[in-house]
């Protein structure tokens, strides 16, 4: 029995159809057509790059070295500052010493009152024939002071300085005071000699004075004590 389609032949392999074939071919061609589009999409909506900065701005240029500069001289008010410093200073000094002379005196006022004070002073006239080395003195025979002499003291006594030997209390009566003094005399020989006095200690302070003279007729010091009244 004769086949209706001529086109088809017994035992012949069958051929695939075409429609297959084409939608396989379109897929790839998507596939490459997307993998191209994709890097350009995210590109543009990136933006657009900005531009690189000229080498100009890159790095700012560097300042010349400024010249150093010399300091200012000290201005004058730092001298009249000093010289105001120095005279405070001295004002200072001398209230200190003023104050020192205060409290010596009221000192003195509290451990020597003037109804039991006794003061006993030294001077040396010319001193040609005497160098005058010590100098004891004893009330009542009690020794009170033995004060030995420097040289420098004796150039002051010398001079016309006068000395307060001594300081004490004594009660009101009739008291005894005998001194000694040692030296050198005429010709550079030791030299010792003595000199006495009774005196009357009333209500107030009493004030003597041990007393180095020279006799020229004699070529002989002369000592003595004398009494203030």
């Amino acid at each position: 029995m004769p086949y209706c389609h001529a086109d088809r032949i017994p035992g012949a392999p069958r051929a695939h159809p075409r429609r297959l074939i084409v939608p396989a071919a379109l897929v790839l061609c998507c596939c490459a057509l997307a993998a191209a589009v994709s890097p350009a999409a995210h590109a543009a909506q990136a933006g657009p790059a900005s531009p690189a900065a000229p080498a100009s701005q890159a790095a700012p240029e560097a300042s010349p070295q400024e010249p150093a500069t010399t300091p200012p001289p000290a201005a004058p008010d730092a001298a009249a500052d000093t010289r105001g410093l120095d005279e405070q200073v001295q004002g200072l000094k001398k209230e200190a010493v003023d104050l020192n002379k205060e409290l010596f005196i009221l000192q003195e006022e509290l451990l020597f009152p003037a109804n039991t004070q006794v003061a006993v002073f030294l001077s040396v006239d010319v001193g040609d024939f005497f160098a005058l080395d010590s100098v004891q003195l004893k009330i009542d025979n009690k020794e009170v002071i033995n004060y030995l002499y420097t040289p420098r003291e004796v150039e002051a006594l010398l001079k016309g300085g006068v000395q307060r030997l001594y300081v004490g209390n004594l009660k009101v009566g009739t008291h005894e005071l005998v001194a000694f003094f040692d030296g050198k005399g005429p010709n550079d020989r030791p030299y010792k000699r003595g000199a006495t006095i009774k005196f009357e200690k009333g209500i107030g302070a009493k004030y003597l004075e041990l007393k180095i003279d020279d006799r020229q007729r004699k070529l002989q010091p002369e000592f003595e004590i004398k009494d203030w009244e």
